[in-house]
């Protein structure tokens, strides 16, 4: 993010995330006073990644979304294949984990062409979900 309050307050939630785990209460509330910095920023995707990611969080006590595949797979090329995000087993804790770090890290330094896409591939990946 571009003010430096809101890369604190990831900085904190990653913190937290390493030492604590998914602590659903705190999350939510930290990512619910991340969200108006993106309104500020006016990121309309990050503003909609932050608000679906607390509500997962609050509705399912954890964080299920997978982190995005590397590559999508093209249809009809290598069929026997599956995409990362699919065999990511989101049962293990340190993977959900993993993944919400790895989201947080995205909202960091959102000029880059990758983490703009993964973004948006954790939007489509939450509101499915």
């Amino acid at each position: 993010m571009k003010t430096i309050e809101a890369n604190k307050l990831i900085v904190k939630l990653q913190k937290d995330i390493a030492k604590s785990g998914i602590v659903k209460e705190q999350l939510v509330n930290d990512l619910k006073a991340l969200r108006p910095y993106a309104l500020a920023e006016e990121d309309p995707t990050l503003t909609k990644v932050i608000r679906l990611t607390y509500e997962h969080i609050e509705n399912t006590g954890t964080f299920n979304i997978p982190i995005p595949a590397d590559e999508a797979i093209v249809e009809g090329e290598e069929e026997g294949m599956e995409a990362e995000a699919d065999v990511m087993d989101m049962d293990d804790f340190e993977n959900k984990r993993m993944s919400l770090d790895y989201l947080l890290s995205l909202m960091l330094d959102r000029t880059n062409t990758t983490n703009q896409q993964d973004l948006c591939e954790y939007r489509d990946m939450l509101k499915a979900y």
